[in-house]
This record gives structure tokens, sequence and C-alpha cells, in this order.
């Protein structure tokens, strides 16, 4: 049986460094890599007839394959790191928190889709094909200005980078379903035109994602996570 004193002296310094530069390195590379395999799989089943497990494994237009997985994950992690910057805030701990939540609610959107089960509510077509694009623009323009005071407070850098990142998210997430509605609408949704405006919505997607991950990063840059033992008496 191990003693307490020897426990708590082999947990000395309960904290750790989280490696930023390491951490933006890997979601530049993983989000460049799931953007590439996606391109490539559809450049060679619509162009060269390839057919086949791997095609639905790394296309972006499939749903249940790696690139969707990631898809709910990237936010997920964003999640994470808002939860984290806000432990660390006094000014604005609430508007923190509840892009925390925000995030959480996209992974889980983007692991079952509760945004699909909006469409075909208002019979439009054309661009509004796709009509959930419709509440969601309204959401995202009443988020846009709730934020405007929040995103005043930081630095004029981090606020920057959050505003490019939700750009380009946005963009992806929202607006490349014009063009994709349309499109659908007219030469359906097994066709290389289709495939190359969802690469487009997914890969910015990533971007935005990665960016906003990476803003997040460099904000928690030198601070460090404390871990406590189960069991180890709190300090004072």
């Amino acid at each position: 049986m191990v003693s307490s004193s020897r426990g708590r002296s082999s947990l000395s310094d309960p904290t750790t460094r989280f490696p930023v530069s390491s951490g933006r390195r890997v979601l530049v590379g993983t989000a460049a890599a799931f953007s590439l395999a996606g391109l490539v799989v559809e450049l060679l089943r619509h162009l060269a007839g390839a057919q086949g497990p791997m095609i639905s494994l790394w296309s972006l237009s499939y749903e249940g394959n790696m690139p969707s997985w990631y898809a709910s994950v990237l936010p997920l992690l964003c999640a994470g790191l808002l939860t984290w910057v806000a432990a660390g805030e006094v000014i604005d701990r609430f508007y923190w928190r509840l892009l925390a939540l925000g995030f959480l609610v996209i992974s889980i959107d983007e692991a079952v889709g509760f945004h699909e089960q909006l469409s075909g509510r208002y019979d439009v077509g054309g661009v509004l094909y796709f009509d959930w694009v419709i509440p969601a623009g309204i959401l995202v323009a009443v988020l846009g200005v709730a934020f405007i005071g929040f995103l005043r407070r930081l630095s004029p850098e981090t606020a920057r980078r959050f505003v490019v990142a939700g750009a380009l998210y946005v963009t992806g997430a929202v607006l490349c379903e014009l063009p994709l509605g349309w499109w659908t609408e007219r030469y359906g949704d097994d066709s290389f035109g289709y495939a190359l405006i969802d690469w487009c919505e997914e890969t910015l997607e990533f971007v935005g994602l990665t960016v906003f991950a990476a803003a997040l990063l460099a904000r928690l840059e030198g601070r460090q996570l404390a871990v406590t033992p189960r069991g180890a008496a709190p300090t004072r």
C-alpha cells in the first residue's frame, strides 16, 4: 500500500502547460489532410469513375465517415477550449461560457443533423432549397449583434481572429448552402458540381473552426491547467 505522503510527493507539481504551437500545427495539418483527401476522392469518383469503401470513407459529401466525425470533434474541441478560457476569466465569463455551450450544440448537430429537420418547412426552392438557412441566418444575425460588445472588449488581435474565423465558418455552414441548394434542385446531389460546392462548404467550416481553435490556444498560451489527483487534499 502506498502511503499518502509518497503519493503527494510523486504529484508535487499537479500542473501542465498545453503545447500551444504543437496544437496549432496538429489542427492545421489535420484540417488540410481531411480537405485534401476529400478533394482527391471526389476527383477519383467523378473523373476516373472510382468506387469502393475508400470513397465513402473520405468524401466530404457523405455522412457517418471520417470527415463527418472530425466535423463533430472540432467544435467539441472548441467548446472545451472555451470552457478552459472561461475558467480563468472574470470579465465576460458569461459570454465565454455561452460560446462554449454554443459550440457543444454545434458538435451535437454535426453528429445527429438537427438542422436538417428544419428543411422543407417553407417550400421556397431556388437558392433557399435548403430552407433551414432562413432561421439559421436570423440566428447568426441576432448572435452577431449580441456579441458586438464582447468583441470590442477583447484585444484587437483576438477580436480580428474571432471575426475572421466566424466569417469563414458562417460562409461555409450557411452561405454555401445557397448555391448548393440551387444546384441540388436542378441537377441533384450526385454530380461533380454538387461535390465541388459541398467540398468548398465543408473546407470553409474546417478552416473557420481551425482558425478559431488556434485563436483560443493563443489566448491560453502560458496558462497552466491544474490537475487535482483523486483523493488529494486541495492546497490553500
